[in-house]
Formats: C-alpha cells, sequence, structure tokens
C-alpha cells in the first residue's frame, strides 16, 4: 500500500525542449514536468549542446510554480545543468553536489547529489551516459568508482542511459551493486518500444509502481517520455556505499 512517506521521482529527457513536431516549446516541456508532479526531477539535456550551452527552462517559474528548485552547481557559466544534467527538488536539504566528467568518446558527465529530505538522507545520481557501448561500460564503471569512494548513503540513480537490452554490459556492471527497477519502454515517445530511460536503487529500500509518464502533451514535448516512481526507503539505512 502506498505510504505517506513514499517520495515522488522522476527521470525526462527533455530533448532540449524540441518535441516531436520539432518546435522548441519550454512552455510545453513545463507543462510536463507539472503533470508529473515529483519530488525529485531528474533532468537531461537541459541546457543547448553547442555555445555557452545556454540553460533553458525557466528555473525561477518552476520555484514559484511547483517549488522545484533547482540543484546549485560550480563552474557552469550560463548552463543550468552539467553536461546537460539538472536535478530538481522539492523541500529538501542539499548537502553536497558532486560534478563528475565521464570518460568516452562524446562529452558526458553525472550529477551525484547528497540531500536531506523528509528527515531522510538520500544520494541522487543524474546521468546520461553516451551513444557507444563502449563508453557506456566505462562510465558506468567511472560512475561506480567515484561513488564507491563517497560516504555509504541510501542511493537512487536515474537518468538516460542509453542501453535497451538488460544484458548490456553497463547495466550488468551497475546491476552489481544497485536493485534496478522493472524496464519501461520510454523512446521513442510517439511509439515507445525502448528502455533507455532507467532507475535503480541500492539496497536501502524500494522503487514501486515504475511507469511511463504517458500523456498526449508528454508524447509531443520531447522523443523521450518521462519515467515516474516511488520511492520507499528503508526506516533504518546501513551498509555500503554501491
Amino acid at each position: 500500500m502506498p505510504s505517506s512517506h513514499d517520495l515522488s521521482v522522476a527521470s525526462y529527457n527533455i530533448h532540449k525542449g524540441v518535441g516531436t513536431d520539432r518546435r522548441r516549446d519550454l512552455a510545453r516541456t513545463a507543462a510536463v514536468i507539472s503533470e508529473i508532479g515529483a519530488d525529485i526531477l531528474a533532468l537531461q539535456e537541459a541546457d543547448t549542446r553547442f555555445g555557452t550551452r545556454t540553460g533553458l527552462l525557466d528555473l525561477e517559474s518552476l520555484r514559484r510554480d511547483l517549488g522545484l528548485i533547482a540543484v546549485p552547481l560550480d563552474g557552469v557559466g550560463v548552463a543550468h545543468g552539467w553536461h546537460g544534467n539538472l536535478l530538481l527538488v522539492r523541500n529538501a536539504l542539499v548537502q553536497k553536489v558532486h560534478q563528475i566528467a565521464l570518460p568516452g568518446f562524446e562529452p558526458r558527465g553525472a550529477l551525484v547529489t547528497d540531500l536531506v529530505i523528509r528527515g531522510q538522507p538520500l544520494r541522487v545520481v543524474n546521468a546520461h551516459l553516451g551513444l557507444l557501448p563502449a563508453s557506456r561500460v566505462a562510465q558506468a564503471r567511472a560512475l561506480l568508482n567515484r561513488l564507491g569512494n563517497l560516504e555509504a548513503r541510501p542511493t537512487l540513480l536515474m537518468g538516460d542511459l542509453n542501453e535497451w537490452s538488460s544484458k548490456s554490459a553497463a547495466l550488468k556492471a551497475l546491476g552489481e551493486h544497485f536493485t534496478i527497477g522493472h524496464p519501461r519502454p520510454s523512446f521513442p515517445s510517439r511509439y515507445p518500444m525502448l528502455a533507455l530511460d532507467r532507475m535503480m536503487l541500492s539496497p536501502h529500500g524500494e522503487l514501486l509502481d515504475i511507469a511511463t509518464h504517458d500523456s498526449l502533451l508528454a508524447r509531443r514535448a520531447s522523443d523521450h517520455l518521462p519515467i515516474t516512481a516511488k520511492l520507499r526507503l528503508a526506516a533504518r539505512q546501513g551498509g555500503h556505499a554501491p
């Protein structure tokens, strides 16, 4: 049964605000974010790709209208995210943010945020892995190495992992340290067939009701559908960081 302590979490590749109609419409993107209603929302492709990599969303409107606060970053200039990764949280205390550059053919990164939400410590990893299988394997291993050097903490990893097979080497590596949530097809948004967007959790709780947020607006706003879940953390945490 749902618990009042469950957290609503989601991951969404917003495709730089460009929808399946090839129009950039950030108001439409914000409307989908409002539909999702998450307490913790990991966004990918939140900045322009080239030049100054300018942030695209109206962060002040998201704060004012939805209560979602962008996790602060260092050294990103006019970008909102880190390699396009942006984390939005509601009613959370952000303690530490790690901006991790990942290896590979393309510039990629992961955002690792330590926070306290509803009185419970949580680490959230927002990642967007590369297009090449070899890059994804190297990126998964680099991410695990970095996490292994951090203090133990319940850890939720989510993002666009660009993996459609649960048997891939990158997911196998991650699966040794995380419980991978049931895959839900999220790409392409009009006819979702591939589970490119994923969620996984260290053994400190449960991910419940993993689903795609499949609305008419979401099918138009990006080439990915958002994925959503309920996060229920264990009453007592222990063990080691993944």
